[in-house]
């Protein structure tokens, strides 16, 4: 309890130096180790005389994020050594270390069929009052072949709550889409309606057809129906977003249009490979990008690029303070939770003044022989 306690309290100081976008900090703010003890031992010395570990965890990574009475308030995607996810709830008076887990994991209200497994919740305080989670719940394909034990189907399970304790378990998303993950909700109603973000698959992993970040309209929660999806941003060649891209939290509010967070991924020799990058789409038309500056916003540094499943960076969750502070708030390598932060004013000045992708190498030159000439006079 005391090497517990100790790691609660250990201060989290950034990294220099910055590139002036964001600044990272020296430890993950969340960690396997980081489950409450009580969660994973019995600490009764009579049935546990050699205390021993009962209840193994092996990840914490991809938390939504929320702005709660005044704390940073995240829901960790737990992963025990079973291989289920679970959701828990983490605080912090700063947001940028001590974090400390509710007493209990969240209890989920189940639908019909069950979950199997359960990861990846968005956070979003809606127009409407509530605070909506939006996950992904995953069963086992029923259509798989005989002795397939490892094809699935990926859904948006959604719930809501008032409190953060109680939560009310809605019907699963209904889309056109086979598969969906990656899926968030729009914070504002457009023309009366609910928005959300998807991301529309034809296989469990594989996208297909589909692919891209898609947007389509809901007329009420209780009955989650999209008739049509639109993609927004699709996969391009040879972009860090080339094999599939899907958006990570909903999008803040700007005075010039609505900040996006994504992330992508490209296959290489080592394996797919996953980078956060940015958009941001107009004020008032949501489905219409604005800025898009090319290539990846943030990608595994070398301690990051290490872990479960390595070469993986992924965000769902973010939050915005009273002082227009930003504390991202990413996973690396299916392993760990960081913290980044920045200011709506640093990226607002990264979407709008980065080059877009110009997809060949010929253009990426002519961006960087621009910038030589601007600097010609300051050299």
């Amino acid at each position: 309890m005391k090497e517990y306690n100790n790691l609660l309290c250990k201060k989290n100081n950034p990294i220099a130096p910055s590139n002036g976008i964001i600044h990272r900090y020296e430890n993950p703010i969340i960690t396997a180790k980081h489950i409450p003890v009580y969660w994973r031992y019995d600490l009764n010395a009579v049935t546990n005389p050699f205390g021993l570990e009962r209840i193994g965890v092996n990840a914490t990574f991809n938390a939504g994020a929320i702005l709660w009475n005044n704390k940073y308030l995240l829901a960790v995607r737990v992963e025990g050594n079973d291989r289920k996810s679970y959701f828990a709830f983490a605080e912090s008076d700063n947001g940028i270390d001590n974090f400390r887990f509710w007493d209990e994991p969240l209890n989920l209200p189940q639908t019909h069929p069950e979950d199997i497994n359960v990861y990846d919740m968005r956070l979003i305080k809606h127009e409407d009052g509530h605070v909506y989670g939006i996950f992904c719940t995953e069963i086992k394909d029923p259509n798989a072949a005989k002795g397939d034990t490892s094809s699935a189907i990926a859904n948006a399970g959604i719930i809501r709550s008032n409190d953060l304790k109680n939560w009310e378990r809605l019907p699963n998303l209904i889309s056109p889409s086979n598969q969906q993950r990656n899926v968030t909700l729009h914070p504002e109603f457009v023309n009366g309606k609910y928005v959300l973000y998807t991301r529309p698959q034809d296989g469990f992993i594989e996208t297909g057809l589909g692919g891209g970040i898609g947007l389509g309209y809901v007329d009420d929660m209780a009955n989650p129906v999209i008739l049509k999806e639109t993609i927004i941003n699709n996969k391009e060649y040879h972009t860090v977003y080339e094999l599939k891209n899907g958006l990570g939290p909903s999008p803040i509010k700007t005075d010039e249009g609505w900040l996006h967070l994504a992330h992508g991924v490209r296959n290489t020799a080592a394996g797919l490979r996953y980078v956060l990058y940015m958009f941001v789409t107009e004020l008032n038309d949501i489905a219409k990008i604005k800025y898009q500056p090319g290539g990846y916003f943030m990608a595994p540094n070398e301690q990051e690029i290490t872990g479960d499943v390595s070469n993986v960076l992924f965000s769902n969750g973010w939050i915005v303070n009273a002082n227009n502070d930003i504390y991202i708030y990413y996973a690396s390598s299916d392993t760990r939770m960081h913290v980044a932060t920045t200011t709506v004013d640093i990226l607002l000045d990264y979407c709008k003044n980065t080059p877009e992708d110009g997809l060949t190498t010929t253009n990426s030159v002519k961006n960087i022989l621009s910038l030589i000439e601007i600097n010609k006079k300051f050299m």
